[in-house]
């Protein structure tokens, strides 16, 4: 079990603040409720403590007969009695008269000490003797000759107060319980659609740092950034499975390159130690291993550069050269295989003596490389024509052939290290790869354009540094 997985933080960190806003959003609309509802019963209150009063009690009720007199007759025009209670309180605080007509004697009414404290009103909410929870404010009367003539009590029942606010509290509850199990849901749903391809996508990555490369993830049902990574994990699979087949390829023609030449060069130097042979033997002999060294050590210098290529560590001996002076070399070197093989080599070279900061032996072997293969891949009577042309800041070379051409789904990929478009001539993959980055170091561009048994065109353009 990962300690620090990604279904923990979202329950620590998102989970629980939305049930704790939730539940922090609910209690705010109980306490807004309860404060609406009781303000409202309040002001119920408040609302009767009006001039009437004023006109009931005065200067002539200050004797203790009139006010009972004054008080009865407040009580009995009383309107309000399906609304609230009423009390009337004479100055010594008892009870002179109720709305209702009962015994108030076993009652409590706080609310009328915290009026005389106040000197005008004073509100209590609890229960009364009965168990009926209510809201009473006492009003004090208008004193006469600074004397207390009593007060005016009125009592509302909370009960079908609170019955209606556990009804909106159960509501709240429910909707917030709702709201609570909605999150929770979705999200596990959510993060769940997260989660399991993502075990997919590790379980997959894994197999594949082990060396199993034929492995691919289930098309996502989602095109999110989940979806696009299970894409690339795909194409990654494929790109690795299709390079690992390219390194195999390549270790069997390297290999087949290794043995062909060590084969001859053994071969021969077995002849020429175990028999007289004669000179004309012994000298094609030698030959043969001379030219089969050349071969390896081509090889092996070609793996040599594709190493630092691939480390990042090839480096260029930059002087002044002629470039049309290096290309005139290499044609003439490969006259003589041209004509052996039945290819017509030919060149034009109408810019002369063009010189330009380069290193002219890189330049040399992607010369080479490109004009090999446009011979190799010919046939007896084909043509390969060369052309260098300077144009404004750059040089232009074109290696022209009508050779056996490459197919169009094979020549973005002619680049690429490894790849061979066609397997049945010798060679070991890497010289394209080496000679593009070769032109690349030097701020040139190399572009290929072929068609399939037509031939091939490549173009070779270089900066020139005056």
């Amino acid at each position: 079990m990962i300690k620090n997985s990604i279904v923990k933080r979202w329950v620590f960190s998102v989970l629980l603040s939305i049930i704790v806003l939730i539940v922090l959003l609910a209690f705010f609309l109980c306490y807004m409720f309860h404060s609406h509802y009781y303000n409202a019963a309040r002001l119920t209150l408040e609302s009767r403590s009006s001039n009437m009063v004023l006109s009931y009690f005065n200067s002539t009720t200050a004797s203790n007969k009139q006010f009972i007199k004054t008080a009865r007759s407040f009580v009995e025009n009383f309107t309000d009695n399906n609304v609230m209670e009423v009390w009337v309180i004479d100055s010594n605080g008892e009870v002179v008269v109720s709305s209702t007509g009962f015994s108030v004697k076993d009652e409590q009414y706080p609310d009328y000490d915290y009026a005389k404290a106040d000197g005008k009103v004073g509100e209590w909410i609890g229960n009364m003797s009965s168990g009926e929870k209510v809201m009473a404010q006492t009003h004090m009367l208008p004193s006469f000759d600074g004397n207390n003539t009593g007060a005016v009590r009125y009592i509302v029942s909370l009960e079908d107060i609170d019955r209606q606010l556990i009804y909106i509290y159960v509501v709240i509850a429910l909707l917030s319980t709702f709201f609570i199990l909605l999150v929770i849901t979705s999200g596990a749903y959510f993060i769940r659609s997260i989660i399991n391809p993502v075990k997919k996508i590790n379980e997959t990555a894994n197999r594949i740092a082990n060396g199993d490369f034929d492995v691919s993830i289930e098309k996502y049902k989602y095109n999110d950034e989940i979806g696009q990574l299970c894409d690339t994990v795909n194409h990654m699979a494929h790109e690795i499975n299709k390079s690992e087949q390219l390194k195999n390829e390549f270790i069997s023609t390297v290999s087949h390159e290794l043995r062909t030449p060590l084969t001859a060069i053994k071969g021969w130097g077995e002849t020429i130690r175990s028999s007289d042979c004669d000179r004309d033997i012994i000298d094609k002999g030698i030959s043969v291993i001379v030219n089969e060294s050349e071969r390896l050590t081509e090889l092996v210098e070609e793996l040599l550069d594709f190493s630092r290529m691939e480390n990042g560590k090839m480096t260029l001996k930059i002087t002044r050269i002629d470039i049309s002076k290096e290309l005139s070399d290499v044609l003439e070197a490969f006259q003589e295989r041209a004509e052996r093989e039945g290819v017509l080599l030919s060149a034009d070279i109408s810019a002369s003596h063009v010189f330009l900061n380069a290193d002219g032996n890189r330049l040399k072997q992607v010369f080479v490389n490109i004009i090999d293969n446009a011979i190799k891949y010919n046939k007896q009577g084909g043509y390969v024509k060369v052309s260098l042309k300077r144009m404004n800041k750059s040089v232009v070379i074109e290696i022209r052939d009508n050779g056996c051409g490459i197919s169009k789904y094979d020549l973005p990929k002619i680049k690429q290290k490894f790849f061979k478009a066609n397997k049945s001539v010798r060679g070991s993959g890497i010289g394209l790869a080496v000679s593009d980055e070769i032109i690349n170091l030097h701020g040139g561009e190399m572009i290929f354009d072929s068609n399939l048994g037509e031939g091939t065109k490549v173009t070779l353009t270089l900066p020139i540094n005056n």
